[in-house]
């Protein structure tokens, strides 16, 4: 088991205050709108799934939460602070583990998990670095380079960047993509347990079975505005019946991806 310890602001938390607020936010890329008035919350303990076809405008909405984009209006609260007027406590209060990783190629595994903590505060023995290379199932890969890993293998260890400091939230790109089944239902196993020890988890993914199996809320975003959040259960129920997913749907059962094409279309989008 990780032996870090949750920060104060994860033991603290309020049950009945979200982790995460987003209000009315909009993003503009000149003359395109690319985030309309969008609102949702990521509640304590939960894991909460953000769907969209490309161009939908998660990105931007995920940019605008971590602090990389500036949003033309709206606010962004982060464990009760505003991610504008108190940028540092927010992103001390959040972990973001992107979809691609860059760490440092010439390092290996247990120098990056050393700098990153460093990189927070964090001191690391030798023997606690083992033992969160051993609760990653790499005891025998801290001296192998990162490039060096499977797929998998970087994900599980760029989850452990992520969190190392113990933040209320954490943000994850399409965290699954790439992976092999195995590989993902052990992430989704990880994700899940994070979720039980206390944080709080906003995750995009374009699978629906992910978003199904793991995801105790969803809001489906699309033209850069959210159409519906709710439990995924919840959306197949009350959007089985519209003809447009009636007409979606291939094997009877109306399932969320019928939901999720019927809402917002079968085109492609680049």
């Amino acid at each position: 088991m990780n032996t870090i310890q949750p920060s104060p602001a994860l033991r603290g938390a309020n049950q009945n205050t979200p982790v995460l607020q987003v209000s009315n936010l909009n993003v503009s890329y000149g003359s395109f709108k690319a985030v309309r008035d969008v609102s949702f919350d990521v509640r304590p303990g939960e894991i909460f799934g953000l769907l969209g076809p490309n161009g939908a405008g998660k990105t931007s909405t995920l940019s605008a939460i971590e602090g990389l984009l500036k949003p033309n209006s709206g606010a962004i609260y982060i464990a009760g602070f505003d991610n504008r007027k108190q940028p540092l406590h927010a992103r001390a209060s959040m972990g973001v583990q992107f979809q691609s990783t860059s760490f440092q190629p010439e390092l290996t595994v247990s120098e990056i998990i050393r700098l990153y903590a460093g990189i927070h505060g964090i001191p690391l023995s030798a023997e606690k670095t083992a033992e969160i290379l051993a609760d990653i199932k790499l005891e025998d890969s801290g001296s192998k380079r990162f490039g060096q890993l499977s797929g998998g293998q970087q994900q599980r260890v760029s989850l452990v960047i992520a969190t190392i400091h113990q933040p209320p939230l954490v943000l994850m790109d399409e965290p699954t993509t790439g992976l092999d089944p195995q590989s993902r239902r052990q992430l989704w196993e990880r994700i899940e347990a994070m979720r039980d020890r206390g944080h709080s988890i906003l995750l995009t993914t374009h699978s629906m079975e992910e978003a199904e199996s793991i995801c105790d809320r969803i809001a489906i975003i699309d033209h850069g505005q959210i159409i519906t959040t709710d439990t995924p259960q919840a959306i197949i129920d009350n959007n089985r019946d519209r003809p447009e997913v009636i007409q979606a749907s291939r094997r009877g059962k109306i399932t969320l991806e019928d939901v999720f094409i019927g809402l917002t279309g079968s085109a492609i989008r680049s």
